[in-house]
């Protein structure tokens, strides 16, 4: 390996650490970058020059009084430069949103649509209309999109949704859109995972699980996501909690997804949309009230075999769950504390997520968001060529 081959490795870490830092650590000094990183104050303002150069940082006013000295320029990421682009298609929608590094959203959209049976291509135009609508938008702004991922409901591997029941889709490759931006796919319940992670409470350790039509999980441990040895863990809503019951889209019986999927739901409770169900449940109405402790039931009866496996502490509820979650909840915990009580004590935390339906195109674009902390260089190179 040549010494310049060498410089230009070191560079490119010590830009990471640098950007890393601030993200990390909010406003900070160039004195204060150079005590996080250990790197020389000469190194550090070299660095941050360039990194603001190429739009990344930013220089804000003078740092708060009380430091010794002339005091210093704070620098903070900057939300000028680069976005990326977080795509959805769900069972009865289409979504999109732009975020730029800071995490500020720069366009978001929703299409209520049914896709039960469309055909992946037809679909798939419609999501790159709106796609296309984004990147009209983030150019306007002037930010370069440095990639885009898609959340699907179904499992993934290999850049191909293997199988999706709800929509009636096998092995089929979404990430092929006409775009002109690299498109990644991924399953849409590890994506609202990482969305809750990066734009959430701040926990590193949890559950979460995502009701839609139909219901997956996303695992983090320690801040990263779990996803098996094929990336096809988190399954939940094929979990089987009666062995006789209903059959299931995916050709079992006794699903979770069969009691409390979202279809299931309205049906039992005799409702013919979400807004419908949830208005029926705010008016005490009987069967919506039933229908949602059944689902809060079936939904404890999973969970509980995953907290014995697993050994959680923190259950997070999303998607429509997360609208449920006052009449669901009660359901779910008194299940968790009875099946676990003489196991654990007491069962985990459950709480629902802040970020609603939006879980998923938040962390489907926060991905490509923290992929451009982790390797600045590139960013940096085009502008100095530039």
């Amino acid at each position: 390996m040549t010494q310049a081959v060498r410089h230009e490795e070191m560079r490119a870490r010590n830009l990471e650490v640098v950007l890393g830092a601030v993200h990390r650590g909010g406003a900070l000094t160039r004195a204060a970058l150079a005590e996080v990183t250990g790197l020389t104050k000469s190194t550090v303002s070299k660095l941050v020059g360039d990194l603001v150069d190429a739009g990344l940082l930013a220089e804000t006013g003078p740092a708060r009084a009380g430091e010794r000295g002339r005091p210093g320029v704070d620098v903070v990421l900057s939300g000028a430069r680069v976005a990326s682009l977080g795509l959805e298609i769900n069972v009865d929608y289409l979504a999109v949103r732009a975020l730029d590094l800071t995490g500020g959203v720069r366009f978001a959209a929703r299409r209520e649509r049914d896709n039960r049976g469309s055909r992946p291509k037809k679909v798939l135009g419609e999501l790159q209309a709106l796609a296309t609508e984004a990147l009209t938008e983030t150019h306007r702004l002037g930010l370069e999109v440095a990639g885009a991922v898609l959340a699907v409901s179904g499992p993934v591997g290999d850049g191909v949704l293997f199988s999706a029941p709800n929509l009636g889709w096998q092995d089929v490759r979404p990430a092929d859109l006409h775009l002109p931006v690299p498109v990644e796919l991924d399953n849409e319940a590890n994506l609202a995972a990482l969305g809750e992670l990066w734009y959430g409470d701040g926990e590193r350790d949890f559950l979460y699980v995502s009701g839609e039509v139909g219901i997956g999980a996303g695992l983090v441990v320690n801040g990263a996501l779990f996803a098996g040895a094929r990336g096809l863990a988190g399954e939940l809503g094929h979990v089987v909690v009666a062995p006789q019951g209903p059959l299931c889209r995916c050709g079992g019986s006794g699903c979770l997804e069969t009691f409390a999927g979202q279809e299931a739901l309205l049906a039992a409770g005799n409702a013919p949309t979400l807004p419908a169900f949830l208005a029926a449940l705010a008016d005490g109405d009987r069967a919506a009230r039933a229908a949602c402790a059944a689902a809060g039931e079936a939904l404890g009866v999973a969970l509980t075999s995953a907290v014995n496996l697993l050994d959680l502490d923190r259950i997070v509820l999303g998607g429509v769950f997360t609208q449920l979650y006052p009449w669901l909840s009660g359901p779910v915990t008194d299940v968790l504390t009875t099946r676990l009580g003489g196991l654990r004590g007491a069962p985990p935390v459950l709480t629902a997520s802040r970020l609603g339906g939006d879980a998923a195109t938040l962390g489907a674009a926060g991905r490509v968001v923290h992929r451009v902390l982790a390797d600045p260089a590139p960013f940096v190179s085009r502008a100095q060529e530039a």
